[in-house]
């Protein structure tokens, strides 16, 4: 998933998870419920790829509008950078149970005016309700499956919420499939939202509070109970112990970096010359992830596959389930991988391979373009001259025009195909209203993309970006910030590192199909090609390895400061020592 964050898996804990939920299943009900946050959260973030392509069909101004289409996707990023702040103060205020019904309640109403939005207005209202409760639930759902987990399985429960985001934009990808051919389509792809919410919802009345919080309350018997149900009765004292020394420590940290707002809080941790090179490279690794243009990909996919030639909607849709696939196995096969070769050269491959994917589909888009349809004057007259696209007729010289001449030329014009039937022939360059009589006549209308015989392999290089993206700088990123951050400065870290992530999110989505109309979509891919490359500087410059480094070996490392020509940057056996008196 590109906004979720994986966790680390010891090789031996998905056997012991097993183990321990064979003997209490109700630590896996504690699990899945909460996870339908994490399912709801992809499913959120990923339908509105295929919703989009409908939206521009119903809605004349949105088609018209590529700003229109952007705010209709990247609102609920927007609204996600708040909802994730308010689900912080939440859940210290009321708790994860409550907070989790909210972002539900927030799901749920999300999805109803979506699905009955008479404007595209009210879908961008509706798209930053459901935001904010993409925003909560992404603080809210991994902390409450940590605390409500036994320790020594703790990783492999956390994985599943993870898995629950990119299963969630999997999922979305086949119910816009699923709904291609019912009417009004995209207000069932928005509104099935809907039902997970309502589940989740119902099913967060039967499950308890978390532990932590309760005790940090004071409900220390209800903590306790909690705990009975999760652990053997020998073990509970323990871990109320346990939980009493983890609050103790948590609040004298939260002491020694200082009590005011979090503006004052992160002042001083810029200060501290050891988390300030920590926070830059963690930073670095977060607004790369971002840079390299992964939520073109996620957000608008279906978009892509059309710009490459794939007039179909519902054709356009499934190559793009493709994409989502690839991108969950990406998930699980980081975990296998990450602690074998290490967070840097993984990060570091991942990001090579990239480059190289974006240069290569920007040649491919570049190829495609030069090499699109000619447009025949005896095509286009076929269709009588007052449905000709008007800067055609008025072009000086409109035998140099093609396909994607006739498309950059207005949101109005659309190319329909030969009336031999081979795509590949000359066709009319036609104003949209003749959408429906070009296909009437068994022709094909493209109005995103020409065809081109370039163009599968478009998609295969697609393919291959999400496959070198995901086990990379997919999921990389989150473990480098889980561990660079001393811990004491890890709450508020963590809090400007997703901030962050969720701004860079924003700008890549609401600039990508502007950026096409600019600069072609060989022109976008390309300068995203540009700023990997810029982004592989960087993490080779500032970012150090951290696989296998306890915690004082990490800040002595910081301190020292880190040096990617250097032949020695972890510090020596003593003064790892000293560091950590």
């Amino acid at each position: 998933m590109v906004e979720g964050a994986p966790v680390k898996l010891d090789k031996t804990e998905f056997t012991e998870c097993f183990r321990t939920v064979g003997k209490t299943p109700y630590i896996m009900r504690l699990a899945f419920s909460a996870g339908i946050g994490g399912l709801l959260f992809g499913y959120d973030t990923g339908v509105i790829s295929g919703a989009l392509l409908y939206i521009r069909e119903e809605f004349k101004q949105v088609e018209e509008k590529t700003w229109l289409q952007e705010t209709i996707v990247a609102m609920a990023v927007a609204g996600a950078i708040v909802g994730a702040g308010i689900g912080g103060f939440l859940n210290d205020k009321i708790g994860r149970k409550l907070t989790m019904m909210i972002a539900d309640a927030l799901f749920l109403t999300g999805a109803i005016i979506m699905a009955c939005a008479p404007a595209p207005w009210v879908i961008i209202i509706g798209r930053v309700v459901v935001g904010l409760g993409v925003g909560m639930a992404s603080m809210t759902a991994p902390l409450y499956i940590s605390e409500t987990s036994p320790a020594k399985i703790r990783g492999a429960l956390g994985a599943t919420n993870g898995l629950l985001i990119t299963g969630g934009q999997f999922l979305s990808y086949l119910i816009n499939l699923a709904f291609t051919q019912v009417k009004h389509p995209w207000r069932w792809m928005l509104g099935v939202a809907a039902v997970p919410a309502a589940i989740q919802f119902v099913l967060m009345f039967t499950l308890p509070e978390s532990p932590r919080w309760l005790y940090r309350q004071g409900r220390l018997e209800e903590a306790e109970e909690v705990l009975g149900r999760i652990y053997s009765p020998e073990e509970v004292e323990q871990e109320m112990d346990a939980l009493k020394l983890s609050i103790e420590h948590e609040i004298a940290e939260r002491k020694a970096v200082g009590e005011g707002n979090a503006l004052f809080r992160a002042k001083k941790a810029w200060e501290n010359i050891v988390v300030r090179r920590g926070l830059i490279a963690g930073i670095t690794v977060l607004v790369t992830q971002q840079f390299v243009g992964i939520n073109t990909i996620m957000y608008y996919s279906p978009t892509i596959v059309q710009l490459a030639g794939f007039a179909s909607n519902s054709t356009a849709m499934a190559l793009s389930l493709v994409t989502s696939g690839l991108n969950t196995v990406g998930s699980v096969v980081s975990m296998m991988f990450v602690d074998r070769y290490g967070r840097r050269r993984l990060m570091l491959i991942s990001m090579a391979s990239l480059i190289c994917c974006l240069v290569v589909l920007s040649g491919l888009f570049y190829a495609a373009g030069n090499a699109a349809p000619k447009i025949s004057s005896l095509e286009t007259a076929h269709f009588g001259a007052n449905n000709t696209c008007p800067l055609y007729e008025s072009a000086p010289n409109p035998l140099k025009w093609n396909c994607m001449t006739c498309l950059k030329a207005s949101k109005d014009c659309g190319f329909c195909s030969n009336a031999a039937g081979n795509e590949y022939h000359p066709g009319a360059c036609v104003t949209s209203s003749m959408k429906g009589r070009c296909l009437g006549e068994h022709r094909t209308y493209f109005s995103e993309g020409c065809p081109s015989k370039f163009g599968f392999l478009a998609v295969v290089f697609l393919g291959l970006y999400i496959v070198t993206y995901s086990p990379g700088m997919g999921t990389v990123p989150w473990i480098v910030n889980s561990e660079i951050y001393p811990l004491r400065y890890r709450g508020i870290c963590g809090g400007i590192g997703a901030v962050t992530l969720w701004s860079a999110n924003l700008l890549v989505s609401e600039t990508f199909l502007t950026l096409t109309d600019v600069l072609g979509a060989s022109g976008a891919f390309l300068l995203y090609a540009g700023v990997s490359s810029i982004g592989f500087i960087l993490i080779f410059s500032v970012v150090p390895e951290t696989k296998g480094m306890p915690i004082e070996e990490i800040e002595k490392m910081l301190e020292k400061g880190f040096s990617p020509w250097g032949k020695k940057n972890k510090p020596t056996d003593e003064e790892v020592n000293r560091a950590s008196v």
